[in-house]
């Protein structure tokens, strides 16, 4: 199961605002704190969802496609899903 923020806030012993603070390095907070989330971040191998943080601001990393059929077999090794 994938490591949520709130496992990394329970971890590092700060709230979820503080957390989030110190993963988009916005406002004031110690050397002390920051190291606490980093530590609990790397303990738990934690990665932000680049989805979730594209669906919360204006902008998408992601590429539509359609195809006219399937069974086309020069486009689908074009467009290699991984």
């Amino acid at each position: 199961m994938a490591v949520k923020l709130t496992d990394v806030e329970q971890k590092a012993g700060v709230s979820v605002t503080t957390v989030s603070l110190v993963i988009n390095n916005h406002g004031y907070l110690s050397d002390k704190t920051k190291h606490k989330v980093f530590a609990a971040m790397k303990e738990l191998n934690y990665q932000p969802n680049s989805l979730a943080r594209s669906l919360q601001g204006k902008k998408m990393k992601l590429i539509g496609l359609i195809f006219p059929e399937i069974t086309n077999l020069f486009l689908p090794p074009i467009v290699k899903l991984t």
